[in-house]
């Protein structure tokens, strides 16, 4: 196993940790390739990764709980006043506009666009304002040395709701949009704006505050491992399984799934169907694409004259207007990414079992760069949802959703289904491989 360390002073083990509750090794199951470790005693500051694939298993904070409480409650409270406070405003051509942060959703239900305006409440204001009061209420519980009811419950679906919460994104798409119109217009940045700028910050330092090892040992304690567990092989060879939620290693049913002991969350030696499902959700995002860019994503009317742009005759048109930038930006969020991650899911699923410890090893960082950029194609729906709600003044200059807004939604969500539902345990799932014993974990017994 290995660790990096920042601090070095025993004291700094937190009292109730699963540090402080004496020697005993706790063994996990890496939930990007399987492999068996034992997790060592973790300081405040320090990391242990995995052996195999360098996937960070545990991180450890310093006081934890009332690390996240803080943050939690402080980006609440920037919630609150960025929808409470004006988010933009704009004029031009002698007329004014000003907009709050939740007319992003509801200005696109009166161009009858009710799918993406449920998406984008959702990813920027409903989920986010969800985790957070999910992690205050968690976190009460354990100020108060008693788990709060339901605290299981909570703790499994903030995990779920990590991909879903879209803040930063929106924010990027805000500046690029109002870069946009800044050459045509005055726009005044509100303090809805500020407001919510320091919630997209918060809300990533309160999701990056969270240790799950040290929240479900908090919780729920943790039972032994199942006897006879061997660190340095897949947990697959020996019937064992890590659950994916809280992490507890554990063995499987006869018939191969069952659920958690601990958390409660199902467990399967591997997500069922998963390449049949990624190559099914793909192929869907393939068609929608097609739609997503022949369509126009929106229609802008200027003096009386409707002129359509689709995302590609967007950039082209940022380009001529020399907003390099901005146009690499929209290029990259909304042609290269979603293309870039059907080839690369796709091409992961067809590799599945097959090459060498090192192929494994660049298909396990190819995943892992697919997820970390999959949600920042949103760029371009936040960006019309902002346009929508800010330009309206009928024929003298508008902005209208176009049929492609759906289209390019959906190809968003789906390529992060997909990679949602590929297990990377796949990737290193070859007969061969798992029978042969060359690699050593550094604590094997």
């Amino acid at each position: 196993m290995q660790h990096h360390t920042t601090h070095s002073a025993y004291n700094d083990i937190a009292p109730g940790s699963p540090e402080s509750q004496g020697r005993r090794r706790r063994l996990r199951a890496c939930q990007e390739c399987d492999w068996v470790v034992a997790l060592p005693g973790l300081r405040p500051g320090e990391v242990a990764v995995c052996p195999r694939c360098q996937h960070t298993l545990v991180k450890r904070h310093f006081r934890p709980v009332q690390r996240s409480m803080a943050l939690a409650i402080s980006a609440l409270m920037a919630l609150v006043l960025a929808v409470s406070f004006p988010f933009v405003s704009f004029s031009a051509l002698g007329i004014g506009q000003k907009i709050q942060l939740t007319q992003t959703a509801t200005q696109l239900l009166s161009f009858d666009q009710p799918l993406i305006a449920i998406l984008v409440s959702l990813t920027i204001v409903i989920l986010p304002a969800t985790y957070l009061l999910g992690v205050i209420w968690l976190q009460t519980g354990l100020l108060l040395n008693k788990p709060l009811r339901f605290s299981r419950g909570i703790a499994r679906s903030l995990k779920h709701l990590h991909p879903w919460m879209m803040a930063d994104v929106f924010i990027i798409g805000a500046l690029v949009s109002l870069f946009k119109v800044s050459s045509a217009a005055d726009v005044t940045l509100g303090i809805g704006f500020w407001a919510f700028f320091s919630f997209a910050i918060l809300l990533l330092m309160t999701m990056r505050s969270l240790d799950d090892d040290w929240l479900w040992f908090a919780i729920a304690g943790e039972p032994l491992a199942p006897e006879g567990t061997k660190t340095g092989q897949t947990a697959a060879l020996q019937g064992l399984t890590g659950c994916s939620t809280c992490g507890l290693l554990q063995r499987l049913p006869v018939r191969g799934a069952g659920f958690c002991q601990r958390c409660g969350e199902h467990l399967q030696p591997r997500l069922p169907h998963s390449l049949q499902r990624t190559w099914a959700l793909l192929i869907t995002a393939c068609v929608l694409y097609l739609p997503a860019n022949v369509y126009p994503i929106m229609h802008s009317t200027r003096l009386g004259q409707t002129q359509p742009n689709t995302i590609i005759g967007g950039v082209v048109d940022l380009i001529n207007g020399g907003s390099w930038p901005i146009a690499l930006i929209i290029f990259t969020a909304s042609i290269i990414v979603p293309v870039g991650k059907i080839l690369a899911l796709g091409w992961l699923c067809l590799r599945v079992g097959k090459s060498s410890e090192i192929s494994h090893r660049s298909r396990i960082r190819l995943y892992r760069l697919i997820e970390f950029i999959g949600r920042w194609s949103m760029v371009d729906v936040f960006v019309v949802a902002i346009l929508v709600a800010l330009i309206r003044a009928g024929n003298l200059m508008s902005i209208t959703p176009g049929p492609a807004a759906l289209a390019f939604a959906s190809v968003v969500i789906l390529t992060m289904l997909a990679a949602i539902n590929f297990d990377p345990r796949l990737i290193w799932d070859n007969p061969a491989e798992q029978s042969n014993q060359a690699f050593k974990d550094p604590l094997h017994e």
